[in-house]
């Protein structure tokens, strides 16, 4: 009677694991097993969504009370940090839990030319690579079924995509860091025809956001019987922006001269992106799986704060993405997990995109090699769950030897408890803060702390080493 159920089991996963362009071979019986009691995941990525950029975290123009919601129902983390200031490193360690320089995916795919700037940006990977083994992998091995839901962008060649990298089913993960804007083919980015070829375009289609919310939700009720792992990378809120007319008219009349956020359009796209949330979390509990579902919410870099268009606004930090200042790298943090956080908690923990991989494996009780654990930049953040317990790392790092449209010119960066060092590449110039009592930025303590600084170059330098972080170097054809 065991081989039947064996067979069937196999079968189902064979029936179910419908990724378009997919040919992994499903699950095996033997990690279905390993499977049973498992918890759900659900990992919330939004792109380019800033620290402010939500009610819970402080903005009072924005609306969103499901994400509000999940933040009521878990911790929220006020020192949560995206891995790189750009998008493409950022997911990258994310599903490797390496630092960008380590795996030398150190800017977005294809990142900005600047052929005459002072530095010769190095030769960097342009995709995350095949070898690297990924938490839909850990996940897929565990047993769980795995499905990508958005937003991909690590690898121009499809061979980077989701269904090569652990995910059994893929809606609208491809090259692409935006929606597809070809108004040439007739493609309209958020609004269909999507032009996207993980996503087929349906009859019903209206607005991106929402359809991907459609699928992820038919892949909850498809395998509500099954340990799932479902990553929803939204491409919200990255421009260009876009959102239907109704939400825009709600925020239009909301706009206030005198506050820091005034764009309707992106409030619309907020909104959006926050019924989707709602819509996900309605169907959890319409199928009692919200008490057995842990659930991360965080975005891919900080807000994106253009002096001459406005975007958004991440006052009270400074600039935004692409700058190595907070408001490009610090991002709203929320973790919720069934026996494990408390409501409404709130923790000074700093806290990194490497760590997400580690805290969902501990957290789900999966069992990773050793040999992977032990190349691993995150650490599980299980302890600080509660708000009270410490982690024993004691820096964090930057590093992005690259150019950006924003301004930025190469830079490194280090936090150490509350402290944080800058280097730029260009003039070999440092700067100094103390972050926490001066958030955003405006004094910089480098004279009157030479020892600390010290320290910090000391501890940064050591990283290069570490992790065999690639260096810009001068560029001859300079002018």
């Amino acid at each position: 009677m065991n081989r039947y159920i064996i067979f069937f089991s196999v079968l189902f996963g064979i029936l179910s694991g419908n990724a378009e362009g997919k040919d992994k071979p499903a699950q095996s019986a033997n990690r279905q097993a390993l499977s049973s009691g498992r918890p759900n995941v659900i990992f919330f990525v939004v792109d380019d969504l800033g620290w402010k950029d939500i009610s819970c975290y402080g903005s009072d123009f924005y609306q969103t009370p499901n994400v509000d919601k999940l933040a009521a129902k878990g911790v929220s983390f006020k020192n949560g940090y995206a891995a790189c200031t750009v998008c493409s490193p950022t997911r990258a360690a994310l599903m490797s839990a390496k630092y960008p320089a380590r795996i030398h995916c150190t800017d977005w795919i294809e990142g900005w030319k600047y052929p005459k700037a002072k530095f010769q940006v190095p030769d960097w990977t342009m995709y995350m690579d095949t070898t690297e083994y990924t938490m839909a992998e850990a996940f897929r091995d565990a047993g769980y079924v795995t499905g990508h839901f958005g937003k991909w962008h690590l690898g121009e060649d499809s061979v980077y995509w989701p269904e090569k990298q652990g995910f059994d089913v893929n809606k609208g993960g491809w090259k692409s860091g935006g929606p597809n804007l070809n108004k040439k083919e007739g493609f309209n980015g958020y609004f269909p025809p999507f032009g996207n070829p993980r996503l087929k375009d349906l009859p019903g289609d209206e607005y991106l956001t929402k359809r991907l919310a459609n699928e992820a939700c038919t892949f909850i009720e498809d395998n509500k019987n099954r340990p799932l792992f479902l990553n929803f990378w939204f491409y919200n809120v990255h421009t260009a922006l876009r959102a239907k007319q109704e939400k825009i008219d709600k925020y239009t009349p909301l706009v206030d001269s005198t506050k820091h956020q005034q764009n309707s359009v992106y409030a619309a796209m907020v909104e959006h992106m926050d019924d989707a949330v709602g819509q996900v979390l309605a169907k959890l509990e319409i199928l009692g799986l919200m008490e057995n579902t842990i659930i991360i919410f965080t975005s891919d870099n900080g807000g994106l704060q253009r002096k001459k268009e406005m975007v958004t606004s991440n006052y009270p930090l400074r600039e935004g993405k692409g700058h190595v200042y907070e408001g490009g790298v610090r991002v709203p943090v929320i973790i919720v997990a069934p026996g494990k956080t408390q409501p409404g908690v709130v923790s000074d923990e700093s806290v990194i995109s490497m760590d997400f991989f580690p805290t969902l494996v501990d957290l789900a009780g999966i069992k990773v090699p050793q040999q992977i654990k032990q190349s691993w930049d995150g650490v599980s953040l299980v302890k600080t769950l509660n708000g009270k317990g410490k982690l024993k790392r004691e820096s964090l790092f930057w590093h992005y030897p690259h150019y950006h449209k924003e301004g930025a010119t190469p830079y490194s960066s280090i936090r150490k408890g509350n402290y944080k060092l800058i280097r730029f590449f260009e003039d070999d110039r440092y700067e100094l803060y103390n972050v926490k009592d001066d958030i955003s930025e405006t004094k910089n303590l480098i004279e009157e702390n030479i020892g600390i600084a010290e320290e910090l170059k000391a501890d940064l330098f050591k990283w290069y080493q570490e992790v065999g972080a690639q260096m810009p170097v001068i560029n001859p054809g300079y002018k």
